[in-house]
């Protein structure tokens, strides 16, 4: 298994070694969230138009928040862990084809 840690430090260095912004500040997070936003629209593209690049492209999502991430001093790795333990546990019902989310069971 993958060490997200890990691998959320070396996105970083990386970052620092190609001279990359890398300050906690409000105009580099929202810069940062923009990029997201925009490799999120270019993974999408690749899906609607059948190219064979979405797996790249989520590739870069996800380097884009592990760098995000470690910039504002979060482990993504803890924060997953945590977050999947609070799906587990939401009870859903389907009403009209949507699934709702009912309850969760640590609220």
């Amino acid at each position: 298994m993958i060490d997200l840690d890990k691998l959320q430090k070396e996105v970083y260095q990386n970052k620092i070694d190609k001279g990359f912004d890398i300050r906690d500040n409000r105009e580099n997070i929202y810069k940062q969230f923009n990029f997201i936003q925009g490799e999120v629209a270019e993974a999408f593209e690749a899906y609607h138009k059948s190219m064979d690049t979405l797996g790249e492209e989520l590739a870069d999502v996800c380097l884009y928040i592990l760098g995000l991430c470690e910039i504002k001093g979060i482990s993504l790795e803890k924060e997953l862990l945590n977050k999947l333990d609070i799906i587990k546990k939401r009870k859903y019902i389907k009403v009209n084809g949507a699934m709702i989310k009912q309850s969760e069971d640590n609220k």
